[in-house]
């Protein structure tokens, strides 16, 4: 079920990626489109390995880089920028090095907290961005991306199994919430652009 679902959504995203592709040929100067781009290729970098996955994050931040160029109050641009820097931060083992990114992160997190204080899913971004070098250590300390190395041979096999299955549902958890917002952003971006819009549902 959850890898279906998990299919359903890098196919969504891939088609919403090539879409505005196309639309950029059209017209490189809509930020809407150039905010959806970077969206959708944040989602897709999800399902990549750490070094696609990176390159695919910073493609999606010169998309939404592109579109502040355009319209520099774009606040959804501004958000989804600080969640690239946010998983690039993750991706990157060396604290120091990432902490860099969180930096940058918190910085667009607070540009779009002030163009729009009523969000509480930016205000949840800004606090949460806060504790991410936290996070980060903790992450790491117990071995995230390490599935991306090869492993040593050990006499404890189970252990170690059960250690990647706590390790990837971590990953998870510290991710769900930026990537979940991250596609409702993109998705409704994405929606909005192709078919008439719907009265939001009550959270």
């Amino acid at each position: 079920m959850d890898m279906q679902s998990d299919l359903d959504r890098l196919i969504f995203f891939e088609h919403a990626r090539k879409t505005a592709e196309i639309d950029y040929a059209a017209n490189p100067l809509d930020a809407d489109n150039l905010t959806r781009w970077g969206g959708a290729l944040l989602e897709v970098s999800q399902f990549q390995t750490v070094p696609d996955a990176k390159k695919m994050i910073q493609d999606a931040t010169m998309k939404l880089e592109e579109a502040l160029l355009v319209d520099p109050s774009k606040h959804d641009a501004l958000w989804c920028l600080g969640n690239a820097h946010t998983s690039h931060a993750f991706l990157t083992p060396d604290l120091e090095e990432a902490k860099v990114y969180f930096a940058k992160a918190d910085t667009y997190f607070r540009q779009a907290v002030d163009l729009e204080p009523a969000n509480d899913l930016y205000r949840k971004s800004l606090e949460v961005s806060d504790k991410a070098p936290e996070l980060h250590q903790e992450l790491h300390k117990q071995g995230f991306n390490q599935q991306a190395a090869p492993s040593e041979p050990s006499t404890s096999s189970t252990s170690k199994t059960s250690k990647t299955k706590k390790n990837n549902d971590l990953k998870y958890d510290v991710f769900g919430w930026i990537i979940l917002a991250v596609g409702i952003v993109a998705w409704v971006g994405f929606a909005k652009s192709h078919v008439p819009p719907t009265p939001p549902q009550p959270r």
